[in-house]
């Protein structure tokens, strides 16, 4: 039996780490709180009500080019919420949503469960689904939840013609039209567009705090004023509304700026990756162009072998390639998800080069 490794211990140890941002421990991201809090004179918010988290809604929703916004505190409770409040309105229980949505995937079927409403997976769980296969369902829609960009299919989003073309056959036919935006500054540098450009036609869309933004947890949900006070209400009512939201609101509002502002760079960072990954064959990104920063690699190897080729070149060059590794379609083969980040934009071109390639001969060796 191969021995447990400490993957946390291992890639602390690393002098080069790839994938995502970097990571301060508790005591650091506390005490860098503690001092904007000082240098901002910080006060609490009670039951969401407070000069802080109100000025990050209304930050949010200006960005977004929204009347509104609400803070929550998981992005799973702010867009089951979301989409039940959008189906009531509509008249109709049914969501057209992709085969990966995080809701499908990773909520539990809390929206079944809780009889919020009735999911209906639609297109190719490999790539976004088209207008023609929205156009094709025959029933009366409430909503159609659509992520930007789409993780589980490696950061991809849709054309922007295609975009726009789903944007607007919703509103002609009355369809709430709902954006998972868990990544949306992601992918609004990934187009190339700002937020609010990419966002105008969703009547409602959710962020995440933490993701690309860094913060210790939250969501904000986006939309118009009446609709985002309806979703206020039923996070109350769903245990949502804690006494103080301070630490959630300051780790997002701390670095927001900064991180919005540095979205361009890492999207030009992941373009430089996406030509320099043309000499490593055996490391095959998904989307074949980068459409976000964020990417998947498949691997001409099985999961364990991926996770023990990782777990070398950490122990032998100090340097970790990823995170978590998935099973893929096929047989012997696996997968990788990378985000591109602060890492990956301050490592040396030629320290990127050579871990490439060590990675490149390891699977080599290994097929």
């Amino acid at each position: 039996m191969t021995p447990a490794v400490d993957e946390s211990a291992l890639r602390r140890a690393c002098r080069a780490v790839l994938p995502g941002h970097r990571q301060s421990t508790p005591a650091q991201a506390f005490a860098a709180m503690a001092a904007w809090c000082e240098d901002n004179a910080i006060e609490h918010d009670v039951y969401g009500e407070g000069d802080l988290i109100e000025g990050l809604e209304r930050k949010v929703a200006a960005l977004l080019g929204m009347e509104a916004a609400v803070f929550c505190i998981t992005g799973t409770m702010a867009q089951a919420t979301a989409l039940r409040l959008a189906c009531a309105a509509r008249g109709s229980d049914l969501v057209a949503l992709h085969p990966t949505a995080h809701i499908l995937k990773h909520e539990r079927a809390n929206h079944q469960l809780f009889g919020h409403f009735t999911a209906l997976p639609t297109g190719s769980p490999y790539r976004p689904f088209t207008l023609d296969e929205l156009q094709a369902i025959p029933d009366r829609l409430g909503a159609v939840a659509l992520e930007l960009p789409a993780r589980e299919i490696g950061g991809q989003c849709p054309p922007w013609d295609d975009l726009t073309a789903l944007k607007d056959h919703c509103a002609a036919a009355n369809v709430h039209l709902h954006m998972d935006g868990a990544r949306l500054w992601e992918a609004a540098a990934g187009y190339g567009r700002p937020p609010a450009e990419v966002a105008a036609g969703f009547d409602s869309v959710y962020v995440s705090l933490y993701k690309g933004i860094g913060g210790l947890g939250g969501a904000v949900l986006a939309g118009r004023r009446d609709f985002v006070e309806q979703a206020r209400e039923w996070y109350r009512r769903q245990g949502g509304n804690l006494i103080h939201r301070t630490p959630y609101v300051v780790a997002a509002a701390m670095q927001l700026d900064a991180r919005l502002a540095a979205m361009p760079a890492y999207f030009r960072r992941t373009q430089w990756l996406f030509e320099a990954l043309r000499g490593y064959p055996l490391l095959r990104p998904n989307p074949e162009r980068p459409q976000a920063n964020l990417l998947h690699l498949h691997l001409p190897v099985a999961r364990d072998t991926a996770l023990a080729i990782r777990n070398r070149i950490a122990q032998e060059h100090q340097v970790w390639l990823h995170n978590q590794v998935h099973h893929a379609a096929l047989p012997r083969t696996s997968y990788t998800e990378w985000y591109v980040g602060d890492n990956l934009l301050a490592l040396p071109d030629d320290t990127v080069h050579a871990a490439l390639a060590a990675w490149h001969a390891e699977l080599e060796a290994a097929r």
